[in-house]
């Protein structure tokens, strides 16, 4: 009985209930899920939310609260699916909270129903939280206040509009929101090193390659076909100056003469390994080059000088760097695609990348330490931290977060650096610029009707008089489009400009004539997109929305900029 192996363990209750979505961005993806607390400032409407909250929910965010001053309406219950004819006249927020929190057990929610001008003016009132999301319509002031505290505390806050057949996020992220997991396609993330092999992988080429003319028909068809692209490159070299293919000319030259080499009357099974060798050229001789994006945050300012409260992120980049710098690489991943072979020859090939993967994570864990004891460090980055990175090295992002732009009453909307590439995109076809500066005058719109004192209900384009609405919502639209032009310093050719013109009064005519209004599909499938974005921001894995996402719901159109 001794010698019998201990019983194998199942999934637990809480990896059969979370299973998909652990596939997605595993247990520290989860677990960072779990620690959050999500604040949503639930205005208008509040159906694009709910719906954002509902789709936070299910997979298992720790904690939410809901502020919403609201009392239930009988338009609550057309548009609101989380609210019933027995919750008139009650809170909004109480009675969707407690709906909410029957989608997961595991949840813990709350609700505010104080008044969002009198509970911000509470003494760390914003502390608990580590995002929030506000939807639209909001004080400008209070956006103001939301977007302060963001930037102080380096959370994430979004920005929500839903209005009739349209919507738009804005996301603010911190400064540095470095991002190790992007998840890239499996087709990038092999790293073969077949143009700079180590002596190692030169080897085993040589042993598997060896009297490959006079094999039998069987070893001939077996041999992995990362050995015969490292026997055909040293054939190559030798009759080209020691120099491996480089332009797309010689790489098909080379990929005829691996091609070339197959045995057409191989019995035994075929020569797929030389057609997945034929297949690998293009995509595998290239030099192990890090693109830009990695190169430039081994020289950002945080990278280049670590002290003691120094992110781990940034520890563990300079440490890369080092590497970088000493080698002209990255760390070997250590990963083998599938490949025909026999399992010995495969395993062997396997434990070649490993073997110098861990040599190559040593390195870098050395380099680690003597930074930390260099900053003087207290706490040491675990090795799991480092091999992480090291694996994703090549694939590494950080985005740049910047606060987005809280449209002020009567103050000119300053679109910066980013200018030019905007108002270029003004006239590409099916552009979406226009809709956003629609957005952009229903917020100076809400701004100006809202501007004498705080309290009471947002008033919003199309409440009233449409007519009216519309004409003033168009006229502040083609002013901001204006400004932007003569910013940008891009004069548009008079049909560019009168077709812009009229996409924008389009735009601002749909969105008076919604009135405020949210429709609950376009609210759902909005706030399915945010929820997707604030799971990134919260894991800290995928490559976030950076920083503005618009959606036209009648043509089905999205489009992302950076303002």
């Amino acid at each position: 009985m001794a010698d019998l192996p201990p019983p194998v363990q199942g999934p637990t209750a809480k990896e059969k209930k979370y299973d998909r979505q652990l596939r997605l961005w595993g247990a520290n993806g989860q677990i960072a899920l779990e620690n959050s607390h999500i604040l949503l400032i639930n205005s208008g409407p509040g159906v694009v939310g709910l719906e954002t909250l509902k789709n936070l929910v299910l997979p298992g965010v720790g904690n939410f609260t809901i502020q919403d001053s609201a009392v239930v309406s009988e338009a609550d219950l057309g548009v609101n699916f989380f609210l019933e004819e027995q919750h008139l006249g009650g809170y909004r927020a109480e009675h969707t909270c407690n709906l909410l929190k029957e989608l997961n057990p595991d949840v813990e929610g709350h609700h505010i129903t104080e008044p969002i001008e009198s509970w911000l003016l509470q003494p760390d009132a914003l502390q608990p939280y580590t995002l929030i999301i506000a939807t639209a319509p909001i004080r400008p002031e209070l956006l103001t206040k939301l977007a302060d505290h963001a930037s102080t505390a380096l959370i994430p806050l979004f920005y929500v509009h839903s209005v009739g057949f349209y919507s738009h996020f804005s996301v603010h992220l911190p400064p540095a929101f470095p991002i190790v997991d992007t998840h890239p396609s499996p087709e990038t993330t092999s790293d073969l090193r077949l143009l700079q092999p180590w002596p190692e992988l030169a080897q085993f080429a040589e042993e598997k390659t060896a009297n490959i003319d006079s094999m039998s028909a069987e070893d001939h068809g077996h041999v992995p076909y990362l050995a015969l692209l490292l026997h055909f490159l040293a054939k190559w070299k030798k009759e080209h100056n020691n120099e491996a293919p480089k332009n797309y000319k010689e790489k098909t030259e080379f990929r005829s003469a691996v091609s070339q080499a197959t045995r057409t009357n191989n019995p035994e099974g075929g020569e797929e390994n030389f057609d997945e060798a034929v297949a690998a050229v293009l995509k595998s001789l290239n030099p192990p080059e890090p693109g830009s994006a990695v190169r430039e945050i081994f020289t950002a300012k945080e990278c280049v000088l670590v002290r003691e409260d120094s992110p781990t992120f940034w520890v563990i980049a300079n440490a890369i760097g080092l590497f970088y710098t000493k080698y002209g690489v990255l760390p070997v991943p250590g990963s083998v695609p599938d490949m025909k072979a026999r399992s010995a020859d495969y395993i062997q090939l396997q434990n070649v990348y490993k073997s110098k993967a861990r040599k190559d994570l040593a390195e870098v864990v050395d380099s680690v330490r003597f930074l930390e004891r260099n900053a003087n460090r207290s706490t040491p980055i675990e090795e799991k931290h480092i091999e992480a990175f090291c694996k994703n090295a090549a694939h590494i992002k950080l985005v740049r977060g910047r606060p987005f732009h809280v449209v002020q009453a009567g103050e000119k909307v300053k679109w910066g650096d980013q200018a030019k590439s905007i108002a270029q995109m003004l006239t590409f076809p099916d552009s979406l610029i226009p809709l956003y500066i629609a957005f952009l005058a229903w917020d100076e719109f809400t701004a100006t009707q809202n501007k004498d004192g705080l309290g009471g209900a947002v008033k919003v384009p199309g409440e009233t008089d449409q007519t009216a609405d519309s004409e003033k919502l168009t006229g502040i639209a083609l002013k901001i489009a204006d400004d932007l032009i003569k910013e940008a310093a891009s004069p548009l050719d008079e049909d560019d400009y009168a077709a812009v013109k009229t996409q924008i009064g389009e735009f601002a005519q749909e969105l008076v004539r919604a009135g405020g209004a949210e429709l609950h599909n376009i609210g759902a499938l909005t706030g399915g997109i945010v929820s997707q974005e604030v799971i990134k921001a919260i894991t800290e894995q995928y490559v976030p929305v950076d920083n503005t996402c618009i959606f036209d719901g009648i043509r089905s159109k999205s489009m992302v900029i950076k303002v």
